[in-house]
């Protein structure tokens, strides 16, 4: 269903295929915030030009390791798909690359372009902007982006991946909770006048609190300045395009590939570190230890096998959106 609708808007098949599997694979590993979710807001940015779907943007060398990437208001997911191609080609020769991404569209979750980082047997970082949505540290009122980080390392098995918001939640989920009916968690957001709030809908107008209060605030806020800096994007207060779908795109992005080398023992020797984690005494002996990646990895096996469900709201909206709903009101998600 998401590549038929963007087909219809002139998206490309190959390019629709990889933003739908982005936003598909969110749903597979438990993220609906980052899934289907966000497909009607892409379809209306292609419809107003805010997208251009059928462009993979002007990647050139600014050295012999910074690719800089003029996205060209591409899909995110596409645009970074390419420019990752030439990254982890470089990286093989050159043992390190950086690439820093602007004028380019939502990416979903990071954790998905890390990983196929690792695929090439390098590690992984992906760190991404967004409009200013968390409040400081001793503060009430959002000054700085939710600024997530992924980091993948391969691994003998499957790599070690991180995938974090330096906000205690993304906004993304908010807006899931709030499109829902659901509260949040008191502690997560405060309104849109300072105050503590449990209502979704309200901390849509307010802030987020950083994840561990002042390191988390100092993380966001290295990470916010890294990312302006290497991509020449705008910094929170002025980012928009993320969240509505009334204006340009201006956020960053920047990925960086490590390349180890092929080197067996290391990976086997990374793998049996994991595994020992995993095998140390739980606090609570009903639930074992995971290292990060893991329950992501085993709700995506087992939504494989038995499929995912999405809310009816949902559904009937993208059912609604389609030129051709007739044809589509029995399909699949992607």
């Amino acid at each position: 269903m998401a590549t038929k609708l963007l087909e219809e808007r002139r998206t490309p098949s190959a390019k629709a295929e990889i933003q739908a599997e982005t936003l598909v694979e969110a749903e597979l590993k438990g993220h609906p915030s980052h899934g289907l979710q966000r497909l009607p807001r892409i379809l209306t940015r292609i419809e107003r030009g805010l997208i251009d779907p059928r462009t993979e943007g002007y990647a050139s060398w600014r050295s012999p390791s910074f690719l800089e990437v003029d996205g060209l208001k591409g899909l995110g997911p596409v645009v970074a798909t390419s420019a990752l191609r030439q990254l982890t080609n470089k990286a093989r020769s050159s043992g390190i690359a950086v690439c820093g991404i602007r004028n380019s569209n939502h990416l979903g979750m990071l954790a998905h372009y890390v990983e196929s980082i690792a695929a090439h047997g390098q590690i992984g970082l992906a760190l991404s902007s967004s409009e200013a949505l968390v409040h400081p540290h001793g503060g009430t009122r959002a000054v700085l982006g939710t600024n997530p980080l992924a980091i993948a390392v391969p691994t003998a098995g499957r790599p070690m991946v991180v995938d974090l918001a330096t906000g205690i939640v993304s906004m993304g989920k908010i807006h899931h909770h709030a499109a829902n009916g659901m509260s949040i968690p008191l502690g997560w957001a405060r309104d849109e006048f300072g105050q503590p709030t449990t209502d979704a809908r309200q901390a849509k107008k307010g802030a987020i609190a950083p994840f561990g209060d002042a390191k988390g605030y100092a993380l966001g806020m290295a990470l916010e300045l890294m990312v302006a800096a290497l991509a020449g994007s705008a910094l929170s207060p002025d980012v928009r395009g993320t969240l509505d779908a009334a204006a340009i795109c201006n956020k960053g992005d920047v990925f960086i590939a490590i390349d180890i080398g092929s080197q067996p023992d290391l990976l086997l020797r990374l793998s049996s570190f994991l595994d020992l984690v995993r095998a140390s005494i739980p606090a609570d002996p009903t639930v074992p230890v995971t290292v990060p990646g893991d329950r992501s990895a085993a709700r995506r096996r087992d939504v494989l096998l038995n499929g995912f469900e999405i809310a009816p709201r949902l559904w009937q909206e993208l059912i609604d959106l389609s030129y051709s709903s007739d044809a589509l009101s029995k399909g699949h998600a992607r």
